[in-house]
């Protein structure tokens, strides 16, 4: 009986091809046959020989050889020639797209926050000199992270400590921390006082979207450095000098938050509307791709800002009923994991299922598993490094312009066309 054919497979996966050389022999071939040969090299030649590589395509990537490590290389070199593996390929990969395609100048790059990274410093270190390269051109923040960053621009002062010192007896000294880093409490105290003084100022007395309230913020926190001989200490204040708008997706959730509250019971008017929220992020995604452009997203943790910066497509597309396809290009780093089936370990394949990524552009998607007080400081040096600084979008000053393209793709949508004065009403609130 002839012997039966393994069905399904290609015969070179089981032996030497017809015709074949012997350089594509698999490990799913005869291993009596493949020993020998191999022994038969070896005999003949003093040495093992790499075969296969100029023509397996599975063997094209680069050759791990990397040069050593003496302490003269850049960080560049650093990445692109011993992060070769594991999660460290994820990152270079991450600094490679970052550069080679997000930082093109047709390209709008929102960098959304969570974890405390202004804390740590890493708003100074790194965030801002991405801004004022203009290599990020929005951004979605926790609310905490803009508060703590604030306590940079006054001058209050923030420590390295050791984590394992005895939280009551910090209490009891009066003494705040943040894992690793401690502060006076009345860091805080302080903090809190300077918000709630400039939110009685009557330009506050309103409602308005996150992003014009923290310009406004960024404005006298900008001042306030000023008076105290600093710059480059606050993200706030950057952000507003560059025309980077800052939105928060949960704008009660933390202790500016908690101060608009308070103002609220003395009859303050201020009012951070949500609404106008997700109409304006919209609307800076619609811009950039109605303008031949491409939206590209970088989200550092995930949480709440990472849902908001990514659910402008679905509210685009699923919501107004506007045509498009989903953000160019996605780099996540987080340390969350997607089979928990939290949205912060989400997949950039799971995102297209909501339409929030375009499928044919999940080759530009890299999630990468570190920590991101490691990654962001990397990313930000490869970013200086390898690529010129780009001109500011200032998308702040754009926020009418881009909302009034919004109402209008709405309504050549089907959706309800508002009377004029109405629409005078709705895109005056976002001057």
């Amino acid at each position: 009986m002839a012997a039966k054919k393994r069905g399904g497979f290609k015969a070179s996966r089981h032996g030497t091809p017809k015709g074949s050389n012997e350089s594509k022999v698999s490990a799913a071939g005869p291993k009596a046959e493949q020993k020998r040969a191999a022994e038969q090299r070896e005999a003949g030649s003093g040495g093992a020989s790499a075969r296969g590589g100029a023509t397996n395509r599975f063997l094209k990537g680069q050759r791990i050889d990397p040069r050593r490590i003496d302490g003269t290389e850049t960080v560049a070199e650093l990445i692109e020639g011993t992060f070769l593996a594991y999660n460290a390929a994820r990152l270079r990969e991450a600094a490679q797209l970052l550069v080679t395609k997000m930082l093109a100048p047709d390209v709008t790059v929102g960098l959304t926050l969570t974890g405390a990274l202004t804390p740590a410093g890493l708003g100074m270190a790194a965030l801002i000199p991405l801004i004022e390269a203009g290599f990020v051109d929005w951004i979605i923040s926790t609310g905490a992270n803009l508060y703590h960053d604030t306590h940079f621009g006054l001058g209050l002062a923030m420590h390295r400590g050791n984590a394992q010192e005895s939280d009551i007896v910090l209490r009891e000294e009066g003494v705040v921390r943040i894992y690793d880093i401690f502060f006076d409490y009345d860091v805080l105290l302080s903090t809190d006082a300077f918000f709630r003084q400039i939110m009685r100022a009557p330009e506050f007395q309103r409602a308005m979207s996150s992003a014009e309230f923290h310009a406004l913020c960024g404005k006298y926190v900008r001042e306030r450095e000023k008076a105290l001989g600093l710059s480059h200490k606050s993200l706030l204040s950057a952000a507003y000098t560059a025309g980077v708008p800052i939105y928060t997706s949960s704008p009660g959730d933390s202790s500016i938050g908690m101060n608009v509250a308070a103002l609220a019971l003395e009859g303050n008017k201020l009012l951070i509307d949500p609404n106008q929220d997700v109409n304006e992020t919209a609307s800076i995604v619609l811009a950039a791709k109605r303008a031949n452009g491409k939206s590209a997203v970088m989200i550092l943790g995930g949480g709440s800002p990472k849902n908001f910066m990514l659910q402008t497509e679905p509210q685009i597309q699923e919501v107004l009923g506007i045509d498009e396809k989903g953000h160019d290009f996605f780099l996540q780093i987080t340390d969350a994991r997607p089979d928990t089936g939290g949205l912060s370990g989400a997949t950039p394949a799971e995102a297209v299922s909501w339409g929030k990524i375009d499928p044919d552009k999940l080759p530009d998607a890299v999630v990468c598993y570190v920590d991101s007080t490691i990654a962001l400081p990397l990313l930000t040096s490869y970013a200086l490094a390898k690529r010129k600084p780009r001109q500011l979008k200032r998308l702040l000053d754009k926020r009418a312009a881009n909302m009034a393209r919004l109402v209008s793709e709405f309504e050549k949508a089907g959706g309800e066309p508002l009377p004029s004065e109405q629409t005078r009403e709705v895109l005056g609130r976002h001057r």
